[in-house]
């Protein structure tokens, strides 16, 4: 992806930390009539190994695992917050007019080769460790154990797992970091006024990146 100097993250430990907390991941390859892409939620393993491994499963019905499962590469794109940017919140613009528009956002893409498994075993226990990675934040987790086993094992055979073994990972966090301070603090408080989820979200990262305090 286009990646100006600026706006480049290469902090392994940021990258994965969108990861987990972005977990759905558009997985994009390409097939026989062309592109394919699907959103699948993925869970981040080995994360100590090289660049990191994903694990996700998907509905056997969907055709494309049968063009991954060829050995083909995939590309993998984690989205973080997004906000757009009103040139009203610059200092610029009152001095000097000379603004546009943009909008921020925070981004991981991921390239790999997709291994496809139909094992069971591997499938259940993929299913387990993304279903409790999640419920563990409930106050009262669900389990897959909590439904009937002959229900559960006529769901697994109705899905295929996939792993990728991570060979390049980029990340972009455009956050207001190419404006000056004015125009930064500007930005944190039109976002901060907004008091909306999705502006706290970004709020904090034009603050964090952009050495605000």
């Amino acid at each position: 992806m286009y990646q100006p100097p600026h706006f480049r993250e290469e902090r392994l430990d940021v990258q994965h930390a969108l990861i987990r907390n972005h977990p759905l991941g558009l997985l994009i390859s390409s097939g026989e009539d062309g592109l394919i892409a699907n959103p699948i939620p993925f869970r981040l393993a080995k994360e100590s190994h090289g660049l990191g491994t994903l694990q996700a499963h998907m509905a056997r019905a969907n055709p494309q695992w049968r063009a991954l499962s060829k050995g083909a590469e995939a590309l993998i794109v984690f989205q973080g917050a997004d906000h757009y940017i009103t040139p009203s919140w610059y200092e610029t613009k009152r001095e000097t007019g000379k603004v546009v528009p943009t909008w921020n956002y925070a981004i991981v893409q991921v390239r790999g080769r997709v291994r496809v498994i139909e094992d069971s075993q591997w499938i259940r226990a993929q299913v387990d460790r993304l279903t409790d990675g999640h419920e563990s934040k409930r106050m009262i987790p669900w389990a897959v154990g909590d439904a009937p086993d002959d229900f559960i094992t006529a769901q697994l055979k109705g899905i295929v797992g996939i792993e990728v073994e991570i060979t390049a990972i980029d990340g972009k966090w455009k956050v207001s970091q190419n404006r000056g301070e004015p125009d930064r603090r500007g930005v944190a408080k039109g976002l901060a006024d907004m008091a909306t989820a999705e502006a706290n979200a970004m709020v904090e990262l034009v603050r964090t990146f952009g050495g605000l305090d």
